[in-house]
C-alpha cells in the first residue's frame, strides 16, 4: 500500500497546483463575467429608457402633427369659403354687367331705331315737299293756261 500512498502523493503534488490554478482561473471567469452581465444589465436599462423617451418623442410629434394638420385644413377651409366668397361676389358682378349691358344695348337699338325712323320721315318729307312744289308748279301752270 506504500505504492499506492507514493502514487497518490505524487498525483496530489502535481495535480492539486493545476487544480488551484484552474480554481482561480474560474474564479476570475466568474468575476468576469458577473461584470460582463451587469454591463450588460445596464445596457438593457439604458435601452430601454432610450426606447421610452423615443416613445415620448413620438408621442409628442405625432400629437404636434396631429395639431398642424388641423390647423392646416382649417385654414385651407378658411381659404376655401374666403375664395368661393369672391367667386360668388365676382360672378354677381358679372351678371349685374350683363344685365346693365344688355339694358344698355337695348335703349341703344331704341335710339337707333328712332333714329331710323326720324331719317326715314326726313326722307319722306323732302319727298313730300318735292310732289307738293312739283303739284303748286302744275297747279300753277294750270291757272296761266286757263287765264290764257
Amino acid at each position: 500500500m506504500d505504492i499506492i500512498e507514493g502514487v497518490r502523493t505524487a498525483i496530489k503534488e502535481m495535480m492539486l497546483p493545476e487544480l488551484d490554478r484552474i480554481r482561480e482561473e474560474n474564479q476570475e471567469i466568474k468575476a468576469i463575467l458577473e461584470m460582463t452581465n451587469k454591463r450588460l444589465d445596464d445596457m438593457n436599462l439604458h435601452l430601454a429608457d432610450q426606447s421610452r423617451r423615443i416613445d415620448a418623442v413620438r408621442e409628442e410629434l405625432g400629437a404636434r402633427i396631429e395639431t398642424l394638420r388641423i390647423e392646416l385644413t382649417a385654414r385651407i377651409e378658411s381659404v376655401r369659403a374666403d375664395l368661393t366668397t369672391r367667386n360668388d361676389e365676382t360672378n354677381n358682378r358679372i351678371d349685374y354687367n350683363n344685365r346693365r349691358m344688355d339694358s344698355m344695348s337695348e335703349k341703344f337699338d331704341d335710339r337707333l331705331n328712332r333714329l331710323y325712323e326720324a331719317i326715314v320721315r326726313r326722307e319722306e318729307h323732302s319727298g313730300l315737299e318735292r310732289r307738293v312744289l312739283s303739284i303748286e308748279q302744275d297747279v300753277a301752270d294750270m291757272k296761266q293756261r286757263l287765264v290764257a
